[in-house]
């Protein structure tokens, strides 16, 4: 009996070992090539103004593919998205504006959340809508740093 119990218990083991693991697979997004990213933001700087308020946003030409959206969440965090419209092919017009609180590609005039990177308006035709690339934020004193 007792050589009968163990074989149940480590067969049980085995098998909830078994279904227990599981693949995390993370789906880049197709349409956004990787483009390394390494940015020192100055908060004092007047150029930067608008991120020392809650819900301030600001535009960043100069890295990424398109530029870098950072918004001011709650006068504390920042987050910051690749200004690239996450949901068509690279054109001519997949960079996204800012406006207020949202950015918006110019191609199907998709909106997305500075605060979720959701996409807010999806079309019917897109099935599987990606969200925003979202870039790495680290904040110390009044300096800025976005990474990928």
């Amino acid at each position: 009996m007792r050589w009968y119990s163990k074989i149940c218990i480590c067969f049980w083991v085995f098998l909830l070992c078994c279904t227990s693991c599981s693949k995390n697979t993370i789906e880049r997004n197709p349409y956004i090539p990787n483009s390394p990213v390494n940015y020192q933001l100055n908060l004092r700087l007047p150029s930067n103004n608008a991120l020392n308020f809650a819900g301030g946003g600001l535009l960043i030409n100069d890295i990424g593919l398109n530029g870098v959206l950072v918004f001011n969440l709650n006068g504390n965090s920042f987050l910051a998205w690749e200004a690239t419209c996450p949901n068509h092919s690279l054109e001519s017009c997949s960079a996204l504006k800012l406006e207020g609180v949202l950015a918006v590609c110019s191609c199907e005039s998709y909106q997305y959340s500075l605060a979720t990177g959701q996409l807010l308006n999806p079309s019917q035709e897109n099935n599987t809508p990606y969200n925003l690339l979202f870039y790495q934020i680290q904040k110390t004193g009044d300096v800025i740093y976005i990474s990928n």
